[in-house]
């Protein structure tokens, strides 16, 4: 029988898709971040400078070099979205945005690289037992996971086990920051022997496996222009054994184990938003070097310099407004999500969701206009390879081109305004299957 593998793997991308005493838990939360000082943003603004020297090396190596993972590590700024009770700061979505945003103003695959361990340390705290997590999190404080993509040239599956664990092989893509994650969840169907294992409705059962990186291979296959350092290569595991203890990990669990209204912001949504993040950081640096630049070139057969041109003025007041504007609607949007959540055990409408999701895909492409422009208007000088200018151009088209932000999208949610019928990532709720 031949199965709809990459129907459900969309589906799967989606997912991208106590014991111990009081007095242990805080005194083991209290060690793991007592050498952190100042908010998350003071301290993205102490190691700018790591981060720009990472983001050059990064475009070299294609992923982020270990000194900038372990700087921002040092930080916290990969916990800071997981709950206290796991030495995180609880993050609510638009402190979230800001920290993804900070960095990725000083280099979009530095902030990608955040933007995804955050987010998926955050998701899998959310989805494991709670005892589980604090193994995870309390006992290895600079713990980093990744995870999530699509189907690769190895298919994927998940052999059961007869003492309730799995032998999981396949190769996923796309998986952002996988050099310095510890742990990387990969979407696999489950199988009983040769034959895979169905839904009621015919489906296949599809999980998210977590992985030691001792048992995953790193395949070499991102070599691309926007993003370039984000070291979203494809993920290979071959006959690996998950025992029932991490069996029972995932990325998601509904009803919430905390109270944070993040934790039942619907997964596409949540996928979604992060990514808005890196696109307003990248438009927000790009803004940055522009007056730089427009301050100190003197363009040909000019005498004066670029920022007494009219036409630079007049695109430096439009680029601002549209990037103000859409991180003025993200942050509306989000905050309304948050607020709907706040004080109940609820998940979000389809109202709130799908207006959301529009905000999202507003910011990417918004602000994908504001970096073309600002580069055209930059001329030549944008142009060159040494110019972070250029890189954030192609860096904008990356963070745009993401499955969950991307134009195609406008079609998806007009459609809906006009009265048809919303997917069920759009259709409120959990946004998708959820794992039992």
């Amino acid at each position: 029988m031949i199965l709809p593998y990459r129907r459900v793997y969309t589906l799967i991308g989606v997912f991208l898709y106590s014991i111990g005493s009081l007095e242990d838990d805080m005194a083991a939360t209290a060690a793991s971040t007592q050498t952190l000082s100042g908010t998350p943003l003071e301290r993205v603004a102490r190691i700018a400078d790591t981060i720009r020297e990472g983001g050059d090396k990064a475009q070299e190596l294609r992923h982020a070099p270990q000194e900038v993972i372990d700087a921002m590590v040092d930080q916290g700024l990969f916990r800071f979205t997981i709950p206290r009770e796991l030495g995180g700061e609880d993050a609510s979505v638009w402190e979230t945005v800001e920290v993804i945003e900070a960095v990725s103003a000083i280099d979009g695959s530095i902030g990608w690289n955040l933007m995804l361990g955050s987010e998926i340390n955050a998701m899998a705290a959310g989805g494991m037992d709670p005892e589980l997590a604090k193994e995870v999190y309390l006992d290895n404080p600079r713990v980093i996971m990744c995870g999530g993509g699509g189907p690769g040239s190895i298919p994927a599956k998940a052999v059961e086990q007869d003492d309730g664990g799995y032998l999981v092989s396949g190769q996923s893509t796309f998986i952002s920051g996988c050099h310095g994650a510890e742990w990387c969840f990969m979407p696999a169907p489950v199988f009983k022997g040769d034959e895979p294992k169905l839904q009621e409705n015919g489906m296949p059962i599809f999980k998210m496996w977590i992985l030691n990186k001792a048992d995953f291979e790193i395949v070499d296959t991102w070599d691309v222009a926007g993003l370039r350092g984000s070291g979203s290569h494809d993920v290979k595991a071959d006959n690996i054994y998950v025992s029932p203890k991490w069996a029972a990990a995932d990325l998601v669990a509904l009803p919430a184990r905390y109270d944070n209204p993040v934790y039942r912001i619907p997964v596409p949504l949540r996928l979604a938003y992060n990514k808005a993040a890196c696109a307003l950081g990248v438009a927000k640096g790009a803004l940055e070097c522009f007056t730089e630049i427009a301050q100190n070139k003197v363009p040909l057969l000019s005498t004066s310099t670029l920022m007494n041109r009219p036409i630079a003025q007049q695109r430096m007041g439009e680029s601002v407004a549209k990037y103000r504007a859409a991180r003025a609607y993200l942050k509306e949007a989000m905050e309304a999500v948050e607020d709907e959540l706040r004080g109940n055990d609820q998940l979000p409408g389809p109202e709130t969701t799908q207006n959301a999701r529009l905000a999202c895909v507003y910011v990417a492409n918004a602000c994908m206009e504001v970096v073309d422009v600002i580069h055209n208007t930059a001329g030549t000088s944008g142009a060159k390879m040494a110019s972070p200018l250029e890189r954030k151009l192609r860096d904008s088209r990356g963070c745009a081109s993401h499955r969950w932000v991307s134009h195609p999208l406008y079609g998806e949610l007009g459609a809906i305004l006009l009265g048809n019928e919303p997917a069920p990532e759009f259709a409120g709720g959990a946004g998708m299957p959820v794992p039992k």
